[in-house]
């Protein structure tokens, strides 16, 4: 089974902010791929389904991001589970709206969302799709509290136009692995010269 972690807060007050980005993005499947609605249950809201052929599993912890890594406990102790199975969909201050990147594998540069998954898997070795939330534009601005803002309408409207495309590179990684999507989607990613 595929497994997507889509990161972000609960709660009507974060609702709408630059890190919900992969919620935003977790609710476009479900109503994409026809899955039924998510269902709360403990720590996490999932969904279930049938995308291409593929069986998914859709997850939004509710654990606030901080400690997103914390609902992985039921899956790593599956003898099923596989980190090559999973795909985390995270906001990213270092893509302007409307971008996003495939990782394969990386650090958590500094989103303790990702620190948190890292710690529950023991690696840094697991996919990720980085959706860019933009980065403040004055230094003087928290990036803790610009991660935790609204975005204006243009750059959520840009944000909401790429998902077509990403839902598109998460089919091609559930049936052609994360190295030959990232080749694919990452130079459509870039910005034209």
């Amino acid at each position: 089974m595929k497994i997507l972690l889509a990161l972000g807060n609960p709660g009507a007050r974060y609702r709408d902010t630059r890190h919900n980005a992969g919620w935003w993005l977790a609710d476009r499947l479900c109503v994409s791929w026809s899955l039924p609605p998510f269902g709360p249950r403990d720590l996490v809201a999932s969904t279930d389904g049938i995308v291409g052929g593929e069986a998914v599993r859709i997850l939004k912890p509710l654990t606030y991001v901080n400690r997103s890594g914390s609902v992985l406990e039921e899956l790593l102790a599956g003898a099923a589970f596989r980190v090559e199975d999973l795909m985390v969909l995270v906001d990213d201050v270092s893509l302007e709206p409307g971008r996003f990147r495939l990782r394969a594998q990386g650090s958590a540069g500094g989103h303790n969302g990702l620190a948190s998954i890292e710690e529950a898997l023991e690696t840094r070795e697991y996919a990720r799709l980085r959706i860019g939330v933009g980065r403040p534009h004055d230094s003087r601005i928290d990036l803790s509290e610009w991660v935790l803002a609204p975005m204006g309408d243009a750059e959520e409207e840009s944000v909401l136009l790429a998902f077509a495309e990403m839902e598109d590179a998460l089919e091609c990684w559930m049936t052609e692995g994360i190295e030959s999507t990232m080749s694919r989607f990452n130079r459509a990613a870039e910005p034209a010269l």
